[in-house]
């Protein structure tokens, strides 16, 4: 069952005009508020509500990505946390490990050196390609091209060993395959996921996956429910960013008109998943 979402807010300028000095580099809250016109704790409460983060988290954020082109410009570790301005080593590779779900070292490699058993599968919904990391599920793709699916692992991970397993004959993967194929077929299915994010796209995800089988909300409504009622479109942005289809149903969110809005497998797939869940 969907709701009427509210309209979506402007952002203010000065929150906007405070994105940006964060973009630009560090800055304590009392000083980004001077520079803002802004109280610092109105600042910190208006940037959380515009954007699902607070000032220093989105500055976390930042700073972590900085790091991850770094890594993956194929930059030297300790540069590469010099130039994203990290001032502990030690510090970011514990940190940076939560949020890329590997050591830094590892990522800089684009996953060289990790194992990821993946197969095709035929399923209700056509063919899928489910992928497993030594922590579980960390990639489940829809579409018929084969060659896309994979492209669509390896950009993630160009350098890890990718071990196909035919037909999932494998003990470490096929439990995790026929869970995945359970799921998609509307089945109840309970299987280790493995989500690589940042932590607001871990709260949406989690979210997600609290909406039941058959209902779907808007992107407007998933934020009021995290308490974030003007983040819509940072929502929708995570939605965008799931690379679990169906475990994770991004699926289950659309405009507050009632239109699709978008997915990352394609419109013609997502409204064969609603109608799936909707038992037509």
């Amino acid at each position: 069952m969907n709701r009427t979402a509210k309209p979506e807010s402007i952002i203010d300028p000065r929150l906007e005009r405070a994105r940006q000095l964060l973009e630009a580099g560090e800055h304590g809250l009392e000083s980004l508020g001077r520079r803002v016109g802004l109280s610092a704790g109105h600042l910190q409460r208006s940037f959380r509500a515009a954007y699902g983060l607070s000032p220093a988290e989105y500055r976390a954020q930042v700073k972590l990505g900085e790091l991850k082109r770094g890594l993956r410009g194929k930059s030297d570790v300790t540069r590469a946390l010099v130039d994203a301005g990290y001032g502990s080593p030690s510090r970011v590779y514990e940190d940076g490990a939560a949020r890329l779900g590997m050591p830094p070292g590892a990522y800089r490699k684009g996953g060289a050196g990790m194992r990821i058993h993946w197969d095709l599968i035929e399923t209700e919904l056509g063919r899928a390609l489910v992928a497993a990391s030594e922590r579980g599920i960390c990639a489940v793709a829809l579409g018929e091209d084969e060659q896309a699916l994979l492209e669509e692992l390896r950009g993630e991970f160009p350098q890890a060993e990718l071990a196909r397993v035919q037909d999932g004959r494998d003990e470490f993967l096929a439990p995790r395959v026929r869970a995945v194929a359970d799921a998609l077929k509307g089945l109840s299915a309970r299987v280790p996921l493995e989500l690589i994010g940042t932590a607001f796209q871990q709260r949406v995800w989690q979210a997600l996956m609290k909406i039941p089988r058959g209902e779907t909300r808007s992107y407007a409504e998933l934020a009021d429910q995290l308490g974030l009622p003007r983040a819509a479109r940072a929502v929708a942005r995570a939605c965008a960013q799931n690379r679990l289809a169906v475990m994770v149903p991004c699926h289950r969110i659309i405009r507050g008109d009632g239109s699709l809005g978008g997915y990352r497998w394609g419109l013609p797939l997502k409204e064969k998943v609603l109608r799936s869940e909707a038992g037509a």
